[in-house]
């Protein structure tokens, strides 16, 4: 099952002792974890900003993840310009989910389905994963 990482679950997931850090290590050992280089300099950005020290997990976690290169444009539905290439990275990396934490943008979204892309919060990601017995 491949999950594509929003830029805030990479930074979440690189702050020390974080619930998040702890869930991405369980999800890049049982499923494939696809990012792009737009999530990773964002996560990158906010880190340096705030939190410098977490810069040198980031990298570890994102050397987990497959990198996906490309991004749909071709969206079927509206969102801040700055969510087009999340979201089309999930598509283009042929994603199961999308992972991520970004209510704001993506939370009308929450169990739905674009283009076979499932947008879901790191909660209700690890309430399908116990449903499925992998949590």
């Amino acid at each position: 099952m491949r999950v594509f990482l929003d830029a805030n679950i990479l930074f979440s997931g690189a702050l020390p002792h974080s619930r998040m850090r702890a869930f991405l290590d369980f999800l890049c050992r049982e499923c494939e974890c696809v990012t792009n280089a737009y999530a990773v300099e964002e996560a990158r950005r906010n880190l340096a900003g705030k939190f410098p020290t977490a810069l040198q997990h980031l990298d570890l976690l994102v050397k987990k993840c497959e990198l996906i290169p490309a991004v749909k444009s071709d969206l079927k539905v509206k969102l801040p310009l700055k969510d087009v290439p999340i979201l089309g990275g999930a598509l283009a990396g042929h994603a199961k989910y999308l992972l991520t934490g970004d209510e704001k943008d993506f939370g009308r979204f929450f169990g739905e389905s674009i283009d076979g892309v499932k947008v879901v919060s790191p909660k209700m990601l690890a309430e399908e994963l116990t449903e499925l017995g992998l949590l």
